[in-house]
This record gives structure tokens, sequence and C-alpha cells, in this order.
């Protein structure tokens, strides 16, 4: 008994049916990885409408503000920082040194500014993860109050795995990269809208001197 061996039109039409399905799936998958992406993006870094960017520090400026953005609320729960406004307090996070290479635990890296036009100041290092990173002098930030100043009134904060003269911040050591948390509290100038003003010029520079 002979048969055909052309697929009947049901199995044709449940082939096509089954891929279209198979390209819908794999279309919507990656559409969701895409939207948590970007959501995760805007809500861990920011963009040009939530952040004010300044070298290599970037601030959130509706930070505090009850009328911010869903995504400036949702940065500030997820640091966990209390929701002050930008006339109280400002924060500046950098990723990178004013060059834009990653800041990394394996280079030494020296931060230098000048006094800031605030009542208190406070410079920070963490890991990647918002952690403070162990070292046997338990120091992991210098203050205003701290830091040792030049008689111009510049300071230097030298970041970095060893030991360092001068305001030496240990970057721990473990190989990862590293984040700087600038907290300025009280700052004395405002623009029009009430949002604290920190001079471009008085921001600190990173600078990498060496890697090992």
């Amino acid at each position: 008994m002979l048969t055909s061996s052309r697929a009947t039109p049901w199995r044709e039409e449940g082939s096509h049916s089954m891929r279209s399905l198979g390209y819908f799936i794999a279309a919507f998958a990656g559409a969701l990885l895409l939207g948590i992406g970007s959501a995760w993006y805007m809500i861990e870094r920011g963009s040009p409408l939530t952040t004010n960017k300044v070298g290599p520090w970037a601030s959130w400026t509706s930070e505090g503000n009850p009328n911010a953005d869903a995504y400036t609320k949702a940065h500030l729960a997820r640091s966990g920082r209390l929701p002050l406004t930008s006339t109280v307090a400002r924060y500046f996070v950098a990723r990178t040194d004013s060059e834009g290479y990653r800041l990394t635990s394996s280079c030494e890296y020296s931060i230098e500014g000048r006094a800031l036009n605030a009542r208190w100041w406070s410079l920070a290092v963490y890991d990647d993860y918002g952690g403070l990173i162990d070292n046997p002098s338990g120091r992991y930030s210098f203050n205003s109050e701290e830091a040792l100043r030049h008689a111009d009134g510049t300071f230097r904060i030298n970041l970095a795995p060893k030991a360092r003269p001068e305001n030496w911040l240990p970057s721990g050591d473990v190989d990862q990269y590293l984040i700087l948390l600038l907290r300025i509290y009280s700052p004395r100038d405002t623009d029009s809208s009430g949002i604290g003003l920190i001079p471009d010029e008085r921001l600190p520079k990173i600078e990498r001197k060496a890697c090992e």
C-alpha cells in the first residue's frame, strides 16, 4: 500500500502554531528581561532626568523630596539612607576616577579637594555591593574634622590597599570594585528651587596613581 510523504494540512498548521508560540514566548521573555534590566539601572544609576553628574560624581537631584519621581524614591529606599532634602544633605557617589576608569582595590588613588561650603562632610569607601571593607586599622571614612589639611585649606585622601601617609583610606586586600560616597551636610548655598548647591570645582578630583 502506497502512502504520501506529504504532511497533512493540520500537521503543517500545528507546526506553524507551535513555532509562532515559541517566538512569542521568546519575545515576551526578552522584553521582560529588558524591562527588568532597565528598571534596575534606573534605580541603581539613574538618568540625566534624575541625577546630576559632575566629573566622576553623581547626585540624585530630588532625593528626599516628597514629590520625587518613582525611581528616585526606589533608589533612596534601596540605599537605606534617611530621606533628607538637598538643603539638609547632598550625597555624591563615584564609581570611576576622574578619567572614567572604574575604581578598583588593586589601584591607588589620590582624592584631592578643598573646603566645601557646608557645615560638615565625610568621604567613605564601600565595596561594589555597598558593604564596608574590612581592614586592620578600622578606617572606613574621613570627615571634615578628621582629614589633615594643607596650609591653603586643601586636603588629599589616599585610597590604597597598603598604608600611606596623610589620610590613608584602606581599600582592602581583596581584588574588587569600589564605590566612594561623599556626604555633604547643610550646604550653605541653594538655587532658586531650593536645591543645595555645591560648586563643581569644589568636588574632589580622583586621580589614579598606580595599580598592582
